[in-house]
């Protein structure tokens, strides 16, 4: 629901006598000329960017282009004129600000818990606590409650890549098994390579004189970097990829995750190599092969084998008495009074496994959230926990046995099909990027 404005006019009311005499006074004032109003003020804040309903604010492209400098300055990669540095990092807060408005309109909320939870896989990355972490970026001269805002907006723009890009991508059995076939094949799959990337972007309705146009520009930018100029800074100066602002630098890349209209070009150059230009339906694409190595890894894990019976809490039913439920189901199965699987059956509100007696097959224990593998892990064969509580509401399980498995060939498949999905994820990301860019209505002030 809308409001009317409010009317900005003065409140009328009667003034008491004392007050009266007092104005009285300053009548003679009233007559002199009025001075004149100063022409000179101070600017509180600029918006340097209109996006839809939203803007961005020239203080948030002055930090953000220092964040930018400070990082690639660290890098040691050769920074580009200001200018171009700025337009840069302006793009990128207006993709942000799109994508923030349309994950708002999705209705997308990030709680507290998610964003202490990647706070706290921060910490511990750099070996602190979630305590600890706010002194460190104090330090560090970053504001504690403006990065937890940030992190905050980045969850929740990759929660909506999540729906709008990843699940969207549809890969069928039978390309998997093509993919799969094609990599035995390929001496480069256990290789890794580390990459930069330079794209050219052009819209979908472009016309044949702006694709020639953008042809050229990239084969331009391939003779300049085979000349010796530096490849990060063509990256920042001239790429629409999302990795512009780290110098187009896509890090290390399994050969099996590389974007497929790259891997076979990368698995032919040799480090320090420029590619020729690339052109798929989202633009051009230059790649630079940085460096190559060689990885490989063991396939056999541990399994375990668990039944459980899930009861959750409700308003009539509290933590206590579905706690003592279960232990009483614990007792009649140990007695011999009833059987673990009829009870899940007719008990277990865990609908994935109830159907099946609670059975929850053979699997390895990081597959569980935490708290039911810690619980797995000091079971003896064929023990029946004690009720615990996860997340997901009090559970009784039972320990049916333990084994270690090759799990080669579902590792290979699920890898490969991670590889398949990651390999187009680039491309498809890029086109969502400039379809959603080209949606909005965006006014560049700067």
């Amino acid at each position: 629901m809308s409001y009317p404005a409010p009317q900005l006019r003065r409140p009328r009311f009667r003034a008491p006598a004392a007050a009266l005499v007092l104005a009285l006074g300053t009548l003679a004032h009233a007559a002199e000329p009025p001075k004149p109003l100063s022409t000179h003020g101070i600017a509180l804040e600029r918006v340097v960017a209109v996006v839809n309903d939203g803007v961005v604010l020239e203080s948030e492209l002055d930090a953000q282009t220092r964040e930018v400098s400070a990082r690639l300055v660290a890098q040691k990669i050769a920074l580009p004129d200001s200018g171009v540095l700025r337009t840069q990092v302006l793009d990128r807060l207006v993709l942000d600000e799109i994508q923030a408005q349309r994950a708002e309109h999705a209705g997308i909320k990030v709680s507290d818990e998610q964003v202490n939870a990647a706070l706290t896989d921060i910490a511990k990355r750099q070996n602190l606590t979630l305590e600890q972490l706010p002194e460190k970026l104090a330090a560090d001269g970053v504001d504690y409650a403006a990065y937890r805002a940030e992190l905050k907006r980045e969850i929740a723009r990759q929660v909506l890549r999540q729906r709008d890009v990843i699940e969207r991508i549809s890969i069928t059995p039978h390309e998997l098994d093509q993919y799969l076939d094609h990599q035995q094949k390929t001496a480069n799959a256990a290789n890794e390579y580390n990459v930069s990337h330079i794209l050219i972007a052009v819209a979908q309705d472009a016309s044949p004189a702006q694709l020639a146009d953008a042809a050229k520009r990239a084969r331009d930018i391939v003779a300049r970097a085979r000349a010796g100029d530096d490849f990060g800074k063509l990256a920042l100066t001239y790429s629409q990829s999302e990795t512009a602002l780290e110098g187009g630098l896509l890090g290390w890349r399994k050969g099996t995750e590389l974007p497929t209209f790259l891997a076979d070009t990368i698995a032919r150059m040799k480090a320090g190599e420029v590619s020729d230009v690339m052109q798929t339906s989202s633009g051009f694409h230059i790649v630079k092969l940085n460096d190559t190595r060689i990885a490989g890894g063991s396939r056999i894990v541990q399994q375990v084998h668990l039944r459980h019976i899930l009861l959750k809490p409700t308003e009539i039913e509290d933590d206590a008495t579905v706690r003592q439920k279960l232990a009483h189901m614990r007792d009649q199965i140990e007695a011999g009074q009833e059987e673990f699987a009829v009870l899940a059956r007719t008990n277990s509100q865990d609908p994935g496994s109830a159907v099946n007696g609670g059975d929850l097959g053979w699997a390895q224990p990081e597959t569980y959230v935490p708290a039911f593998a810690a619980v797995a892990g000091e079971l003896k064969e064929n023990e029946i926990s004690q009720p615990f509580r996860t997340e997901y509401g009090w559970h009784i399980m039972q320990l049916l046995g333990r084994r270690d498995y090759d799990n080669t060939n579902e590792a290979a498949r699920e890898k490969a099909y991670e590889a398949l999905r990651d390999s187009r994820l680039e491309e498809a990301t890029e086109l969502w990027l400039q379809r959603i860019r080209d949606e909005a209505y965006v006014e560049l002030r700067l």
